[in-house]
């Protein structure tokens, strides 16, 4: 039961995202905003991490497992993925450099914080 209701926590807030979109004047993933929104639901104490790390660490232990859509639905774009492979890769290895960077700052940051 207790999964359940962690589980319904995430969901709430997965819809919050999805209809805070929805009304938006420009296109913003939903899902993003309801990650928004549980960070700062976590980070102004409304929600304790104990709350939904029951679920939050089973859907980490399987998040493989939710790619393999993802993988399936670009088989479909196989021929443009082909034509463009080399930019694809060239703006894979810039954003991950990128990512790695500003994360090790801010770790860096946070630990000199505290």
């Amino acid at each position: 039961m207790k999964i359940l209701f962690q589980l319904f926590i995430l969901i709430v807030f997965t819809l919050l995202g999805e209809l805070i979109s929805y009304y938006l004047p420009f296109s913003f993933p939903g899902s993003l905003i309801g990650l928004i929104l549980l960070f700062l639901a976590l980070l102004l104490k409304l929600i304790k991490a104990d709350h939904i790390k029951e679920v939050a660490c089973f859907l980490q232990k399987y998040m493989a497992f939710l790619f393999v859509p993802l993988a399936v639905g670009l088989m479909e774009y196989f021929d443009l993925i082909s034509l463009h492979w080399v930019e694809l890769v060239l703006v894979l290895i810039i954003s991950t450099t990128i990512t790695l960077i500003v994360t090790a700052l801010l770790a860096q940051r946070g630990i000199k914080h505290e």
